[in-house]
């Protein structure tokens, strides 16, 4: 059963298990002279005339230590249109038996199973690349080229512009591929149609009618690769922030069908969990507190927290019913924004039965070291603890250098 880490997460960690890079490493930096000596090695087996030298030259040429991850992938791509065929088809043949040769000659590459991503995210960001930038006018072509690059590496990106271009068409062929023979498959019919997907495209069309979806994730819900899971999970959780009911009306139809599904719909659900949204909250068992559920001695045991170190808090939880109690708690930091207003952020303490007639102490710490995703500004910051999703008094803490 999976412990809810997230399909982000989880690709991230397996990249880095897989290529034993270092974390602090700049990905921009995976595309080096060892990738593109590898990389030229395969290419040469299915272009015999190519001339690797001139083709890592007019890559990394003057201007390659200034451009960041995405230019340089755009950039690679670009260059690599001038050594394969003019005609895309063509091109797209090339491509393809390069997989072909990659799987045969590289077993570790072939994504035999839901436990890494097969071939090198690498390679894989150039090839999809490849299609997007030169493959959006011939449909036919490019989906059969997805359909086989995104059973090494992941096409999400790409199909969103197709997508775009194709709406019916390619939430067709989404469905389609949710009864794919191959994991990768499976998964991209479900991440692809993502209308929130990080760092990509925006679909506005599916994230003001996800209807379309809905048979997608139906097809997925009990698939048997974790990986496809987890995306069913993140697809929930970004309809969830734009169609709240339509996800609560799935989770009425599919709560109880089993432990996995069950799984599925409590952690698609977390984003109307941490709103506090009453009708999910009482769905998954966690009911109004009444009088009975209170906290109590709330201290913040250093009011000015310096950047880099943590809030330490505690207070008591008390619940005074005569049964145990299932008890989602929460606390929600008001981060300082750069305008001067205060903006909330949720994070989870514990979601458990607590004791008949019993007083829990919580303590707690939260960090405030510095991290690339998360930009702190200096001054008044306020806390405050959520028990199913009713949140209590709010108390003030300074953030100082």
């Amino acid at each position: 059963m999976e412990k809810g880490n997230l399909d982000e997460d989880r690709v991230i960690i397996t990249f880095i298990n897989t290529y034993k890079i270092n974390i602090a490493e700049a990905f921009k930096n995976m595309y080096n002279v060892q990738f593109f000596e590898r990389f030229t090695n395969d290419l040469k087996l299915v272009i015999s005339d190519l001339d690797a030298n001139e083709l890592v030259a007019q890559i990394m040429d003057n201007k390659w230590e200034t451009k960041e991850l995405k230019q340089r992938c755009r950039h690679i791509t670009t260059v690599l249109k001038k050594f394969l065929p003019a005609d895309y088809k063509e091109a797209i043949a090339k491509i393809l038996e390069l997989l072909d040769y990659v799987e045969t000659r590289h077993p570790d590459f072939s994504a035999i199973d839901d436990q890494k991503f097969g071939l090198t995210l690498e390679y894989g960001m150039v090839l999809d690349n490849y299609v997007e930038q030169y493959g959006l006018d011939d449909y036919e072509t490019s989906i059969k080229a997805i359909e086989r690059i995104t059973q090494f590496t992941s096409c999400e990106f790409v199909v969103h512009s197709f997508i775009i271009k194709y709406p019916d068409e390619m939430m067709k062929q989404m469905l389609v591929w949710s009864k794919h023979e191959h994991w990768g498959v499976r998964r991209l019919a479900s991440e692809g149609c993502r209308p929130r997907l990080p760092w990509a495209m925006a679909l506005p069309n599916l994230k003001e009618n996800p209807a379309s979806i809905i048979p997608i994730l139906e097809n997925l819900k009990n698939d048997p690769a974790r990986f496809v899971r987890l995306s069913v999970v993140n697809n929930l959780n970004d309809i969830a922030k734009d169609n709240s009911e339509t996800v609560i009306d799935l989770v009425k139809r599919w709560k109880g069908e089993s432990k996995e599904v069950d799984w599925i719909i409590k952690h698609g659900c977390r984003t109307l969990l941490k709103q506090g949204n009453p009708e999910v909250m009482k769905l998954f068992d966690f009911h109004s507190i009444g009088e009975n559920i209170s906290m109590e001695n709330f201290q913040i045991l250093i009011p000015k927290v310096q950047v880099g170190n943590s809030l330490e808090f505690n207070f008591n939880l008390i619940n005074n019913n005569n049964t145990k109690t299932k008890i989602r708690l929460e606390y929600g930091v008001y981060y300082q924004k750069a305008n001067g207003k205060l903006t909330k952020k949720v994070y989870k303490i514990s979601e458990k039965e607590y004791a008949e007639n019993s007083t829990t102490p919580i303590n707690r710490k939260h960090s405030f070291r510095v991290i690339t995703t998360r930009k702190f500004h200096l001054g008044l910051h306020q806390i405050a603890v959520i028990i199913n999703g009713n949140e209590f008094e709010k108390y003030d803490f300074e953030l100082i250098e």
